[in-house]
């Protein structure tokens, strides 16, 4: 069943950060330094507020003063119900469906910490207008995901490519804090992000979610 974002995936929009496995390797060596001193072993979380939400065909502003944007291609996860201390065995029978998400940012200087000046900007979390149901995906594991810049593909990868699984990721969230009903979580995005200008179009694809298409436009002074 499909039913509309506005009515489906209405709760907070949890980010996870160093998701896919691209990205993570080529971080690898970042981390051994200080003050890291080895990779994360729990997920990166960060939230995009609600003044981040906006949808498909809508405009995405590039800030004023800044000097690059980049979309962030990535499935979201809506929660059915509350989550509070999920196993990993029984995650998805928590899951609602899934959505396409794309999560505009700033270029950060710390994956270990997320600036919320860079992820928090007004319209910088496009979501797609449906949320495709659990059961019309036949493994969220296995989607192609595309982002295309004026038609031109510009980056491809796969949830197949994920760190931690959809119900990992559920597990170790609700094993510190509930979960609830309507909330998105958004899985990562892949290694390779690029830079748009305003007058592109930006659309993202994955596989039996359709696409969600946007426009970055100039802020007006």
């Amino acid at each position: 069943m499909r039913r509309a974002v506005s009515e489906a995936a209405t709760g907070t929009l949890f980010g996870v950060a160093l998701n896919y496995q691209g990205l993570l390797q080529s971080r690898l060596e970042e981390f051994q330094q200080p003050p890291y001193q080895k990779p994360p072993v729990k997920p990166v979380l960060f939230i995009k507020t609600p003044n981040t939400r906006n949808g498909d065909g809508q405009a995405v502003v590039f800030p004023a003063g800044v000097e690059r944007l980049q979309p962030g291609p990535a499935l979201g996860v809506v929660l059915a119900r509350d989550a509070s201390r999920v196993s990993e065995a029984e995650a998805m029978d928590y899951v609602a469906g899934f959505v396409i998400v794309n999560e505009f940012s700033l270029p950060e200087d710390s994956y270990y910490r997320p600036a919320v000046k860079a992820k928090c900007r007004d319209g910088f979390c496009p979501l797609g207008s449906e949320v495709v149901g659990r059961d019309e995906i036949t493994d969220p594991h296995a989607l192609p995901i595309r982002l295309l810049v004026n038609g031109e593909v510009r980056q491809q990868n796969s949830t197949a490519n994920l760190v931690r699984s959809i119900p990992k990721l559920i597990a170790e969230i609700s094993e510190f804090m509930t979960l609830h009903a309507g909330d998105v979580l958004i899985t990562g995005t892949p290694e390779g992000r690029v830079d748009v200008q305003p007058g592109d179009e930006v659309v993202v694809e994955i596989e039996g979610l359709g696409c969600l298409r946007n426009t970055v436009v100039a802020e007006e002074a």
